[in-house]
């Protein structure tokens, strides 16, 4: 197995090692075929006590990623139970040793997810839980405030709602920006609007598939 990018404390690795076994063994009871429309009450109803986490060399690469382009400010669409953000935190919190402020914005609909997000990141410590600033609710609206010089946005988040979380953070992102969807492969017709909004002429966006399982592509900011 190759090393790990990731430069935390052995406990904080065996916290996220046991949440992402945790989420897959929860994933693989779930039937997608058979779910209903994403963002409907049913839907949400099914997978209000989910993970759905990003698998753990995503978590890697991104986390990764951060630190090759000294992100500080980013956001994440789709918290869940904060597994990502973990890796999100601890990225820019090794950047801001070099100079900034690091700030991961959070966001999360489900108040009941939040809480047990916040639960994951006081088990990872004041350096994890004090970087990260949660708004819980409707991300069309707690995104519409207090946004500047964003350097990465993270959709993992249902598909209906990835484009219009790219629209509120687009006016606020750096050149240079890069923003990350998952399932890009597994659900790419879900994902057509975004596809469509990006890969337009003169969006200045350029967009690229990577193989992880199911997909994830890689868009930058120009």
């Amino acid at each position: 197995m190759p090393p790990s990018p990731v430069t935390t404390t052995p406990e904080i690795y065996a916290l996220l090692k046991g949440l992402h076994e945790k989420s897959l063994t929860q994933e693989s009871t779930v039937d997608w075929r058979s779910l209903p429309a994403q963002c409907t009450d049913e839907f949400d109803s099914i997978m209000l006590d989910k993970f759905i986490a990003l698998d753990q060399d995503k978590c890697e690469f991104i986390y990764h990623l951060l630190r090759s382009i000294d992100a500080k400010t980013v956001i994440e669409a789709g918290t869940s139970f904060g597994v990502s953000t973990i890796y999100l935190a601890l990225a820019v919190a090794e950047n801001a040793k070099r100079g900034g402020s690091p700030r991961v914005i959070a966001t999360e609909k489900e108040a009941s997810k939040a809480q047990v997000a916040r639960a994951h990141w006081a088990s990872a410590g004041k350096g994890v839980e004090d970087v990260i600033e949660l708004r819980v609710g409707d991300l069309r609206e707690t995104l519409t405030r207090d946004l500047a010089n964003v350097d990465f946005l993270l959709l993992d988040i249902w598909t209906p709602l990835a484009l219009p979380a790219l629209k509120l953070v687009q006016p606020h992102m750096r050149p240079g920006a890069v923003i990350i969807a998952d399932n890009t492969i597994m659900a790419g017709d879900l994902y057509q609007e975004l596809f469509e909004y990006v890969d337009a002429e003169g969006s200045g966006f350029r967009r690229v598939t990577m193989p992880y399982a199911g997909g994830m592509d890689m868009i930058v900011y120009q």
